[in-house]
């Protein structure tokens, strides 16, 4: 018997945090692509009980669709990745933090940045998943 190899992109696992997000719920992004608020309307790989809404936190990748920004931007839906938000979550040394603000970054299907650049801090939980996003941020916390 041989042993089995796993296809596919390598997963990264991270600590279970406090889910602080959900449908509906709308979030700053925090890039310069354009987008100033965003609707979450999905989150992806999330597994719930029926009828419930399904739940996001730092590091997730949600479907958002843009309320206000440029024209062309408006309306449409993307994929963006949850790198601040307003409810206390527990990292693994204990420590305890939460953010001024629910925000977000709009990614490609392969987790690129749309934007140049990252306005504000972002969570080294989300910096941790996605290194791209991490060396175009200004501040890691």
């Amino acid at each position: 018997m041989g042993t089995r190899r796993k296809l596919g992109r390598k997963r990264v696992t991270k600590a279970r945090t406090s889910y602080g997000l959900q449908n509906g719920s709308k979030v700053l992004i925090a890039d310069n692509s354009g987008a100033k608020i965003a609707q979450i309307i999905n989150v992806d790989h999330s597994k719930t009980r029926l009828r419930r809404l399904p739940k996001a936190t730092i590091g997730n990748i949600v479907t958002v669709t843009v309320k206000r920004g440029k024209p062309e931007l408006r309306g449409s839906i993307l994929k963006a990745v949850i790198v601040r938000q307003k409810r206390i979550y527990r990292r693994i040394d204990g420590t305890r933090l939460c953010f001024e603000d629910n925000a977000a970054v709009l990614v490609t299907k392969e987790g690129e940045p749309k934007g140049t650049e990252i306005r504000g801090p972002i969570a080294r939980e989300a910096a941790e998943m996605f290194p791209r996003l991490a060396s175009i941020s200004s501040l890691i916390i």
